[in-house]
C-alpha cells in the first residue's frame, strides 16, 4: 500500500474547519449519541479506523461493550433505547445517501430530536462519512493492538 500524505498536513485549513464541525455536532448531540452515529456509519462505509476510534471512544465513556459490538446489528439488537435505534435507522438512511430519507423517518426524527437536534444529526451524519472518506481515502492506519 502507497504511503499517503494525510490530509490534516496537506490541507490544514480544510481539515481544522472539518474538526470544527465534528466538536460543533458532538456538543450539540453529545458525545455518547455522536460515538454511536459515528460508529454506524463507519461500518456501513468499511473505514477501520473509524471503526476502531469510535468503539474505544464509547467504551471508554461507559458505554456496554456488548452494546457497542451490537451497532453493527442494531437492527436484531434489544441492547438500544428507541432514541437511538431512531438515530441508528436515522444514520442508515442518510449514508445511503441513493436510497434517500423516508418523509416519514424524517419526521419521526424531528418528533423525537426537534427541528435543530435532526439538522445536527444530519451534520453529523454527514461529517462521520466525510471522515470515513479521508480514512479510506488516505489509508489512515489504525494503531496496532497492545501485546
Amino acid at each position: 500500500m502507497t504511503a499517503r500524505t494525510p490530509i490534516g498536513r496537506s490541507n490544514r485549513e480544510g481539515y481544522r474547519k472539518v474538526a470544527e464541525l465534528d466538536e460543533y455536532v458532538t456538543t450539540a448531540l453529545g458525545k455518547q449519541l455522536a460515538d454511536l452515529v459515528y460508529l454506524r456509519a463507519s461500518f456501513i462505509n468499511g473505514c477501520n479506523y473509524c471503526v476502531d476510534s469510535h468503539s474505544q471512544d464509547l467504551i471508554a465513556g461507559g458505554f456496554p461493550v456488548r452494546k457497542a459490538f451490537g451497532v453493527a446489528t442494531w437492527e436484531e439488537s434489544t441492547f438500544f433505547t428507541e432514541r437511538e435505534r431512531l438515530a441508528l435507522e436515522f444514520t442508515d438512511a442518510v449514508t445511503a445517501i441513493a436510497t434517500g430519507v423516508e418523509d416519514d423517518l424524517w419526521d419521526r426524527v424531528g418528533a423525537e430530536f426537534g427541528e435543530q437536534g435532526r439538522g445536527d444529526l444530519v451534520l453529523a451524519i454527514g461529517t462521520i462519512n466525510l471522515w470515513n472518506r479521508i480514512g479510506i481515502g488516505t489509508h489512515s492506519a489504525t494503531p496496532p493492538l497492545a501485546g
